[in-house]
């Protein structure tokens, strides 16, 4: 699949729910409303249209949310989908996770082909982790992560930078990941859906301050490391470990962008930051071969925009789109 600029789609990111076991401050608000089970997509709807995508190209496929462990059944679609790499059509089968189930879905996700696992962690105190998550347990997160370790998953740790918040824990967090053998990267918060409050106006530290800040402690050398993704690595030389830096606001990556997001409605959103999107809901329940499905996937690839439109200052707000990164998928 290549889009109108000449870019190859081969990675896809599938928001398997938007249900979510923490209310993360800047991605949800505390009393967020659900989509009705009518409107998401069965689990073997799931698997139909991501194995279209891979007949398409897709080379490497992300499980997201919401928490995609939270989702009744999840390992039924991830041992499914798991064929795709035993056939050697899939190169990579990963999931992003807050954590919170790891400890009881770690060694089953490696038995399904599962290596890699990105896990959403903002802070290593305890106390500010309750007030970022909201609903969240810190020790259930730090068991998930060692259960991950010993079942030999690779981790990467997410981490939002938040000024006010984590700001003071950074290099901490650096140190951290070394001990604990992950790599890590930074995000800034992303200006999406409506939580209830400004804070993330607050809240929006440039990564360009925080590799600024990072660099007065670490020996920080930029790295041709890729990962399909949309960060930019340092390799640090005090840990030997790796940072990536995603930076949607400061710096777009949307010049080698690879991917395409698919919600558990249905519905196929060809930018994050853009609210262009294809329903493919029509070619999944109305027909019984995957003709339609494909042609629909072609089809959207085509009106693949060139970039986002990110913004977040206090002139235009922090909104550049409506719909909440629990529902898009991370």
């Amino acid at each position: 699949m290549i889009d109108p600029f000449g870019r190859a789609i081969s990675y896809l990111r599938v928001s398997v729910t938007d249900r979510c076991d923490f209310r993360c401050v800047y991605c949800m608000s505390e009393d967020m409303t659900f989509l009705p089970k009518k409107d998401v997509l069965s689990l073997e709807e799931l698997d139909r249209a991501c194995s279209a995508f891979v007949r398409l190209g897709v080379r490497k496929l992300r499980l997201t949310g919401g928490e995609p462990l939270v989702r009744r059944n999840i390992m039924w679609l991830i041992e499914r989908l798991g064929r795709h790499l035993d056939s050697g059509a899939l190169e990579e089968l990963t999931l992003t996770t807050n954590g919170s189930q790891l400890a009881r879905y770690a060694e089953d996700l490696y038995r399904c082909g599962v290596r890699r696992v990105n896990v959403s962690l903002d802070t290593l105190d305890p106390g500010k982790f309750l007030e970022i998550t909201r609903w969240g347990k810190y020790d259930k997160v730090m068991e998930g992560l060692e259960a991950a370790k010993r079942a030999g998953l690779q981790v990467k740790i997410n981490c939002v930078a938040l000024k006010g918040v984590n700001d003071d824990e950074i290099h901490r967090i650096v140190e951290w990941c070394g001990e604990e053998g992950f790599d890590l990267t930074f995000i800034e918060v992303m200006p999406m859906g409506d939580i209830g409050n400004e804070e993330r106006l607050d809240q929006y530290w440039p990564l360009t301050m925080v590799r600024a800040e990072l660099a007065r402690r670490w020996t920080l050398t930029d790295s041709d490391y890729v990962t399909g993704g949309p960060a930019r690595y340092v390799h640090v030389a005090e840990t030997g470990r790796k940072i990536g830096f995603i930076t949607p606001l400061t710096h777009n990556f949307c010049e080698s962008c690879n991917r395409v997001r698919f919600t558990c409605t249905g519905m196929l959103y060809m930018c994050l930051g853009q609210d262009d999107s294809a329903d493919l809901r029509p070619a999944l329940r109305e027909r019984e071969d995957d003709g339609a499905l494909e042609d629909s996937i072609r089809e959207a690839i085509g009106r693949k925009p060139k970039g986002h439109d990110f913004v977040i200052d206090r002139r235009r707000g922090a909104k550049s789109v409506a719909r909440h990164m629990s529902v898009t998928g991370g």
